[in-house]
């Protein structure tokens, strides 16, 4: 399995999306984490980063713990719950995703992100499902 985590972990950091965010992402077996800075060009008229951003490495966390479990084809994001906790301006955010439920319709993924300090940003959870696109090279899975 571990040789998944690294396709999964390849595939994500070639995305044309990442070379903006420029974020770290590390796959375990049912838990991730990811590693954002928080850059000025990220920052909504009061000085801090937009909650998109916030919202992308809690995604992008849950995301990938649960495509850690499914081998063979993408999964999707069909729902996602988020809870804004406090703003973020500088340094890192520091996102930390785990599977909470595995069923054989959808996975259940929460995800928590910090700042540098280590006080907690937001957290959110999603369902996953299964998609019919195939994990293959073609789509940076190598």
């Amino acid at each position: 399995m571990t040789e998944h985590f690294r396709k999964l972990e390849r595939m994500y950091h070639d995305a044309p999306i990442n070379e903006h965010y420029e974020p770290e992402l590390t796959v375990l077996e049912g838990e991730t984490e990811l590693v954002m800075p928080v850059k000025e060009s990220f920052h909504h008229p009061l000085g801090a980063a937009h909650g998109s951003v916030v919202f992308k490495a809690l995604d992008d966390a849950a995301f990938f713990a649960a495509n850690s479990l499914v081998e063979d084809v993408f999964v999707l994001t069909t729902d996602f719950n988020l809870y804004f906790e406090r703003p973020v301006s500088e340094g890192e955010i520091r996102a930390v995703g785990e599977v909470v439920n595995e069923n054989p319709n959808q996975l259940v993924a929460e995800a928590v992100a910090y700042d540098d300090a280590g006080n907690e940003l937001a957290r959110g959870s999603g369902q996953f499902r299964r998609s019919g696109a195939e994990l293959t090279p073609d789509i940076g899975y190598e």
